[in-house]
């Protein structure tokens, strides 16, 4: 994520354009850490070049060679001066494979991810910085040939051990996350990958041609820890969707099956199936009559997706831009959060002039290829997964039931208590955490300053009893359950209660929810004899809609500069609203 497509990853352009750099006018900023028993040298330009293209100014800390555990068991080290907020840990598989013949082999795999625990786990105390793990492309290298994987401490054998043990560590670690060398060096080809030359001239990562590849992986591990995610799949029909045009072919005629000419088309739709399953939602944006449109996920038994797959189906004979903009303000998620998927250049043509923010991917000729093409631009990378991803695409569906409804009501009122929505609010627990790490990092418009905040920050705040209240929300009504929608963190000083962070999914607006939050707010203060309670205004691209946040609530503004606002409220006076939810077990 998140580039329109396949981005230009030439070392020599990237080098060149990571130097002479000018960061202004970047919206967005990410402080990296990069320690490696590799050079690095090489890896920063390449960095900088591409968050730049990203729109990101990327400042980063480049730790002493080979000089992992100095940095990270020194609690006065360099690197955490530098306040990362992502650390990346860039062990090489050369390196490994040095300290593999001076280990002697046998119990290798145990004592390099112990080693490899102890520097995560220092981290995690000493900052709250996300962690990306490198695993390590395989050897070249094979003493027994195939049979290489039956000797358990061949070199072969005991890299393909560490990897696993990273994958399986980093299950049990909320601030880690694990980039997958060994898939790019595998999509590359291991022969090509590895320059022993210049590991011993340089002590280069892996061939230079390829480090970009690692460098932009890294990129699009990033992105998604700063609310850049892709939320929606919009897609064209006809010959996109399946083979043909069900206007001329109908529903039974058109090409798609597991076998044949439909082949490549089903296999299309299961990878979309597999992304609706993860939380991506599929909306269809067609020119065909409706009826035509939807008889061939209802009477087509080789159709992968059905019709309860699709969360919007707007199909008509109107230019897509504007279909388009219909779904994104159906769904309330920003343009830059869409993909567009469409076999007619046309209309990728016509969608990228008028809605530059929506990603706009070429398609191949072939579909065979679509689900490769799509692939290689990795565009649904992300840092979390939790269960309300399963149900996202059913969550959608039961707030356009919600909006049918409200067009019979005559007035507001009516139908907030029409709902009857029921609200849960508790301290971050456990079980919770992945949802609310999630929800921090994709919330962009109804946020108040934006931090990101990981899995792991999110448990150090549920932990501190003292001096943090972070608090969720959880919302249903008779509709069906929203999940959790709403995070606030709230920090106790002398006299004051601040408001540090409040954000909000925009498919609860216009609720009270964030009327019943500061109701409980305000009686937190009270029961705490606090004087009073502050917040913050940080402006960013998105979050407009919440710049009189405060003023709602009558809280005073004592402080504004550069679009930044800071508030005060003596919570003696306040007055509650009126509003229709009330609190669940």
């Amino acid at each position: 994520m998140i580039s329109k497509n396949t981005p230009d990853l030439d070392y020599s352009r990237l080098a060149r354009a990571g130097r002479k750099l000018v960061t202004k006018g970047s919206n967005q900023n990410a402080r990296i850490a990069i320690l490696s028993d590799a050079a690095t040298q090489q890896f920063v330009p390449l960095l900088k070049a591409l968050f730049h293209d990203n729109g990101v100014n990327a400042e980063i800390y480049e730790g002493a060679f080979d000089a992992i555990e100095m940095e990270t068991f020194d609690r006065s080290s360099g690197l955490y001066q530098f306040q990362p907020g992502v650390v990346v840990l860039a062990n090489c598989a050369q390196a490994l494979r040095s300290r593999y013949y001076q280990h002697g082999g046998a119990g290798f795999p145990e004592a390099a991810t112990e080693r490899m625990l102890r520097i995560w786990d220092a981290l995690g105390r000493h900052c709250a910085a996300c962690v990306v793990q490198c695993n390590y492309p395989l050897p070249y290298e094979r003493q027994f040939g195939n049979y290489d994987l039956k000797v358990a401490h061949s070199l072969y054998a005991s890299v393909a051990a560490i990897n696993m043990n990273i994958a399986q560590c980093v299950r049990e670690r909320a601030n880690v996350l694990v980039c997958d060398v060994e898939g790019i060096a595998s999509y590359a080809g291991r022969k090509n990958w590895y320059d022993d030359r210049l590991w011993n001239m340089t002590k280069a990562f892996c061939q230079l041609d390829h480090l970009p590849q690692v460098a932009q992986a890294l990129v699009e591990m990033t992105l998604p820890t700063m609310g850049r995610v892709v939320k929606c799949v919009v897609l064209d029909l006809d010959n996109t969707l399946w083979g043909g045009v069900v206007g001329d072919d109908g529903p039974l005629g058109i090409s798609i099956g597991a076998h044949g000419d439909g082949e490549a088309f089903f296999h299309f739709q299961h990878y979309l199936l597999s992304l609706k399953r993860r939380g991506i939602l599929l909306a269809v944006c067609s020119k065909n009559d409706h009826e035509n449109a939807v008889r061939p996920f209802v009477e087509n038994p080789e159709m992968v997706l059905k019709r309860q797959d699709i969360t919007m189906f707007v199909v008509n004979w109107e230019n897509k831009a504007d279909n388009i903009r219909k779904i994104r303000d159906t769904l309330e998620i920003g343009l830059d959060s869409m993909v567009f998927l469409d076999d007619n250049p046309f209309e990728r043509n016509l969608v990228r002039q008028f809605l530059p923010d929506v990603i706009v991917p070429e398609m191949p000729e072939d579909p065979a290829d679509y689900v490769r093409a799509i692939s290689e631009l990795n565009l649904f990378e992300t840092s979390s997964f939790s269960a309300e991803d399963l149900a996202r695409s059913e969550l959608y569906k039961q707030e356009a039931g919600r909006r049918e409804v409200q067009s019979t009501y005559s007035n507001i009122d009516e139908y907030l208590r029409s709902l009857e929505m029921q609200i849960e609010v508790a301290r971050f627990h456990k079980a919770k955490i992945p949802r609310i790490a999630q929800l921090i990092q994709r919330s962009n418009q109804f946020n108040l300053t934006t931090h990101r905040y990981n899995e792991g920050d999110c448990e150090k705040m549920m932990l501190d009893t003292e001096g943090c209240v972070p608090l969720y929300a959880s919302l249903r009504d008779r509709f069906g359950d929203h999940g959790l929608i709403s995070i606030v963190i709230l920090r106790i000083k002398p006299d004051v209660l601040e408001i540090g962070d409040w954000l909000m999914s925009c498919r609860v607006l216009a609720r009270g929810v964030e009327h019943f939050l500061m109701t409980r707010v305000v009686e937190l203060a009270r029961e705490k004899g606090l004087t009073r309670i502050t917040g913050e205004y940080i402006p960013t691209a998105k979050n407009a809609m919440v710049k009189d946040f405060f003023a709602q609530f009558g809280f005073e503004k004592t402080a504004e500069q550069d679009g930044a606002s800071k508030w005060h409220l003596d919570p003696a006076p306040y007055q509650a609203r009126t509003i229709y939810i009330t609190e669940g077990d």
